[in-house]
């Protein structure tokens, strides 16, 4: 039986919204973290996120004030070199745009740059560990390991290997997920989108279509859901939270028309003007500060 690898030294590749949040999350709960980006500005970039992190935990996680919040930003060392990134690590997590080629050039780097004893886990919203595995040139130490936005509220951690997952492996990232704090979301097998996006994506793409076909604008949209359903929040606004980016990067790569011509709605009306959601300060909505709506 294969002995369950130690992962105590962690990378992150990519300081995105979700990448600085788990990089961020995983050096509060006490292991180090380098945090790798392909530019010092991107990591200027990121500084400021950690920074902005550490005053919301202080705010919203029980015990972070009084030192724990800001004792995390020690533990995190930012790169651009990503041999430098890499080369203790026990795990590297990417969380780098939805592109398949992208992604298969970053992980044969990776398993050139990487020690051995390195685990590969992807944050991948959509793609398969399968279609990903291969160029790592380690795919027994390759799987999924998919965040929710605002990691330290909504605390899943998808976990979802492929054929060739080494069982100890998954097992080592399932119990690394639990020491982050995460509640381990176990996958039984290949799914795209996994468990919370095959749930998510539908909901969301059809608030695109209604905005697409001009139905109704984005407050209406969220408006009914709002009303209709006692939720918190609106699909529209959902998205604004995720990041119009990310959701366009999804759409792009879909195999259906409509999706796609949804993603290029989101570009032409909101991305290509700035207006790229909540971390930009308007999205969808404005918003008057991180984490405020302005009248959504």
């Amino acid at each position: 039986m294969a002995i369950k690898p130690q992962i105590e030294n962690i990378t992150v590749l990519g300081t995105g919204v979700l990448g600085s949040q788990i990089a961020y999350q995983t050096a509060y709960c006490d292991f180090p973290v380098a945090a790798y980006d392909i530019s010092d500005e991107r990591l200027d970039s990121a500084r400021h996120s950690f920074e902005r992190l550490a005053a919301l935990y202080e705010e919203e996680v029980d015990g972070a004030a009084g030192g724990p919040a800001r004792d995390a930003l020690a533990r995190i060392r930012c790169s651009a070199d990503l041999a430098e990134a890499v080369r203790e690590a026990d795990l590297v997590i990417e969380s780098i745009p939805e592109k398949l080629d992208l992604k298969r050039d970053v992980y044969a780097r990776l398993g050139r740059l990487a020690p051995e004893k390195a685990i590969f886990a992807t944050n991948t919203s959509m793609l398969l560990p399968s279609e990903l595995a291969a160029s790592t040139g380690r795919p027994e130490r390759f799987l999924a390991m998919h965040f929710a936005n605002e990691i330290w509220k909504r605390n899943t951690a998808e976990v979802m290997g492929h054929a060739g997952t080494d069982p100890a492996v998954y097992e080592a990232v399932v119990d690394l997920a639990r020491q982050i704090g995460m509640e381990p979301i176990e996958i039984q097998k290949e799914q795209r989108g996994y468990i919370l996006n095959s749930m998510l994506t539908p909901w969301l793409d059809a608030a695109e279509y209604l905005l697409l076909d001009g139905v109704a604008d984005a407050e209406m949209i969220d408006k009914t859901w709002r009303i209709g359903t006692g939720m918190q929040l609106g699909p529209c606004e959902v998205m604004d939270m995720i990041g119009l980016t990310t959701i366009y990067e999804v759409n792009a790569a879909s195999d259906n028309e409509k999706t796609r011509a949804a993603g290029a709605y989101l570009k032409e009306h909101y991305i290509d003007k700035g207006k790229l959601g909540r971390a930009s300060g308007e999205g969808f909505h404005k918003y008057a500060a991180a984490g405020s709506t302005a009248n959504p």
